[in-house]
C-alpha cells in the first residue's frame, strides 16, 4: 500500500533535522502481525531498519510470530487456545513457541537485515538471562510477565555496533522457559535501555476513533479511550505497554501500519507521520 501524500524530495528535505535530532539515540521496534508473512514487506522493513542504523540510530527489534506458531502447531496436531487474546501455553506449545520465535523467525529477520549490511544478531530472552519473568496466571499456563531486563547485555551489543533482534521468550526464577507477549515485552525492554522511541509495526493504521486514525494522543487521552472501550482487542496490550514505557522514561511511542510502504521512515522523518504517536503529558 503506497502513500501518495509524500513526494520523495519533500521527505528528504524534511528528514534532515530529524536525522540530526536522533543521531546516537536508541529506537526499539516491535515487529509483528500479518506483515511478517509478506515477502516484500519483510524485505522493505529490513531495508528501513538498516537505513536507520546506517545514519547513526541504534535499533533494537522485538518480534512476534503468532501466525507462524499457530501454523506449526496445526501441522503437529496441537490445538491453539487463547485466553483474553493471549495464547495458552502448555509445555508442548511452549516448545513450538521457542522453535518458531528463537529459531525460524528470529534468524530469518537477522538474515534479511544482514543482506543490507545491518549487522543484526539474533538473541532470545533466555540468552544472558535477558528477560526474567513471573507467571501471569494459571489460566495462561507458561506465559510470563516481564519483571527484569538485562539491559547491559543489549547496551553492550549496541555499543559494539550490532543490531539486536530479540525473540520474546523469558525465564522465571525456577529456570522454566516462558512464552512472553511481544507487545508487552517491547515496553520494558525500551524502558530498560532508555530508548528515545518505541515503535509498534502492526497491521492497522494506529488508534482509530470513529474510523479515523488519531495522529497524536497523550497518556490521559489513551487511558480514557481504553476505559470507553474505543481502544479494544489486540490494540489494548500495545497501548498499555506504550503507557508503561512512557511512565518509565521513553519519550514517544508510535503505532503504525507496516502495510504502508516505508511507514517506519515516514513516521519518524515527517511531521505528519502515518500512524498514532502516544506522548508523555
Amino acid at each position: 500500500m503506497t502513500n501518495p501524500i509524500f513526494r520523495k524530495e519533500d521527505v528528504l528535505v524534511e528528514a534532515l533535522p530529524f536525522i540530526q535530532q536522533f543521531e546516537g539515540k536508541t529506537f526499539v521496534i516491535k515487529y509483528g502481525g500479518a506483515i511478517m508473512t509478506d515477502e516484500n514487506l519483510k524485505s522493505m522493513i529490513a531495508q528501513d531498519v538498516t537505513l536507520l542504523r546506517k545514519i547513526g540510530i541504534n535499533i533494537v527489534i522485538v518480534h512476534g510470530g503468532g501466525k507462524e506458531i499457530t501454523s506449526l502447531a496445526e501441522k503437529l496436531n496441537i490445538e491453539s487456545k487463547f485466553v483474553n487474546g493471549q495464547r495458552y501455553t502448555d509445555e508442548s506449545m511452549r516448545d513450538i513457541v521457542q522453535m518458531v520465535l528463537a529459531g525460524l523467525i528470529n534468524k530469518d529477520i537477522v538474515r534479511r537485515i544482514n543482506i543490507h549490511g545491518g549487522r543484526a544478531v539474533g538473541i532470545s530472552g533466555i540468552d544472558a538471562n535477558l528477560i526474567t519473568v513471573n507467571n501471569i496466571n494459571k489460566e495462561l499456563g507458561l506465559v510470563g510477565e516481564v519483571t527484569d531486563v538485562n539491559s547491559s547485555f543489549i547496551k553492550n551489543l549496541l555499543n559494539d555496533g550490532y543490531l539486536p533482534v530479540i525473540a520474546p521468550i523469558g525465564i522465571n526464577s525456577d529456570g522454566v522457559i516462558n512464552n512472553v507477549n511481544a507487545d508487552l515485552a517491547a515496553g520494558p525492554i525500551a524502558a530498560s535501555i532508555n530508548a528515545e522511541k518505541l515503535v509498534y509495526i502492526t497491521d492497522t493504521d494506529g488508534v482509530k476513533v470513529n474510523n479515523e486514525t488519531i495522529s497524536h494522543l497523550t497518556e490521559s487521552e489513551s487511558k480514557k479511550l481504553i476505559e470507553q472501550k474505543i481502544i479494544s482487542g489486540g490494540m489494548i496490550p500495545k497501548v498499555e505497554s506504550a503507557l508503561a514505557a512512557i511512565d518509565a522514561g521513553v519519550q514517544k511511542v508510535h503505532i503504525i501500519n507496516g502495510n504502508v510502504e516505508h511507514a517506519l521512515l515516514l513516521e519518524i522523518f515527517t511531521k505528519e507521520g502515518v500512524g498514532t504517536e502516544i506522548v508523555n503529558e
